[in-house]
């Protein structure tokens, strides 16, 4: 039976992506630090579920993680624990952004070049990386730290994809880069977006049937696709203000800029 690997799986689009893949008949390896929402949701599934305690935040933790994994024959990696900040990056806090550094960047490196030789290895397999459209823009003012990391994901993944590709390997590298999801990402972030999200579900559905169709960067939704394409074509300092534009409508009411 095929095994994937999932981090941040406790809530959001990780959570979703566990049922998506137990209802294709997955064995399933949970990675969050709350062992208590993943042990709930390891109930409601019906393949068998291992569960693992990891701070993503902590580059030791992560390096004993990988180690860990590389006992088991993974078909599915899916890097997906990662969090944003709004905010200048005057005023932000250090300890936040080096955190989100470390969950967004290191940890997803860590595991992605730790577990590929096992896939190039065996010649098969799929590696997700969860970036976001804020990736594959020129910059994200009031999220500056949060837009950095997930252009180094984009970036990372697009490399390692050509690689892969120059080699004629089996093995599948993808980027799901969605828009807004209605996930407690909102709340960590302390972000109120303007347009809709979709849901965790249809976002896991979709960044699941691309990856098994080799895509190697996967936009959920016409409107985002649309989006980014039109940044990418404007001059780099007008997308900024652009950006930088629909980033103040993301603040709280409550919020004094």
């Amino acid at each position: 039976m095929a095994t994937a690997c999932i981090t941040g799986a406790s809530s959001g689009i990780g959570r979703a992506f566990a049922i998506h893949l137990s209802k294709m008949g997955y064995h399933l390896i949970l990675i969050s630090r709350n062992t208590y929402k993943l042990k709930k949701l390891a109930k409601k599934l019906n393949t068998t579920c291992k569960i693992i305690y990891c701070d993503l935040s902590n580059e030791n933790s992560c390096r004993s993680l990988a180690n860990q994994l590389k006992k088991y024959n993974i078909d599915i990696l899916i890097n997906n624990a990662g969090f944003g900040d709004l905010g200048e990056l005057s005023k932000t806090s250090l300890l936040k952004d080096l955190d989100m550094i470390h969950v967004n960047i290191k940890a997803t490196h860590i595991l992605t070049k730790e577990l590929l030789p096992q896939f190039i290895k065996r010649d098969s397999g799929y590696i997700m990386n969860v970036s976001s459209s804020a990736g594959l823009l020129p910059g994200g003012p009031h999220m500056a730290t949060y837009y950095a990391t997930k252009s180094y994901v984009t970036s990372l993944t697009c490399s390692v994809y050509q690689e892969l590709k120059e080699a004629k390997s089996h093995v599948h590298i993808c980027a799901l880069c969605p828009g807004p999801v209605r996930t407690n990402f909102n709340n960590v972030a302390n972000v109120q977006f303007s347009i809709n999200g979709i849901s965790a579900s249809y976002c896991a559905a979709y960044g699941l049937k691309k990856m098994f169709q080799k895509k190697l960067l996967i936009i959920p939704t016409f409107y985002m696709k649309a989006a980014v394409w039109v940044m990418q074509k404007t001059p780099r300092k007008i997308a900024l203000a652009i950006t930088s534009h629909q980033q103040h409508k993301k603040y709280h009411k409550s919020t004094t800029l």
